[in-house]
C-alpha cells in the first residue's frame, strides 16, 4: 500500500471530507494536525510548494493537493492505482 500523508486543521470540512474518502476505501494514512502548530504548517507549505490551505495530501511523497484534487482523482479512475503502489 501506498504511503499516505494528509496535513489538517481539526474542524476544516475539506480535511473532515478527504479524510472520509480516505477512510472509505480504507487507506491508511498519516494524519498531521496543524491547529496552532507554527512549525508544522511550515514544514506543509514548504513540501505543498507554498500552498496554504488545507488538506495538503501526498501519497509517496508525492504532492496530490487538497480535497477537490484527492476527489478528482477518485472520479478519474486514478486514485486506487495511486494508492496501490507500494510504498
Amino acid at each position: 500500500m501506498a504511503n499516505v500523508e494528509i496535513y489538517t486543521w481539526s474542524r476544516c470540512p475539506f480535511c473532515i471530507r478527504a479524510k472520509g474518502l480516505l477512510d472509505r476505501k480504507g487507506v491508511d494514512y498519516t494524519e498531521y494536525c496543524i491547529d496552532g502548530d507554527a512549525k508544522g504548517r511550515e514544514e506543509m507549505i514548504d513540501r505543498a510548494n507554498g500552498r496554504t490551505s488545507v488538506p495538503q495530501i501526498f501519497i509517496d511523497k508525492e504532492h496530490i493537493g487538497g480535497c477537490d484534487n484527492l476527489y478528482a482523482l477518485e472520479a478519474e479512475g486514478k486514485l486506487d492505482p495511486m494508492l496501490q503502489k507500494s510504498a
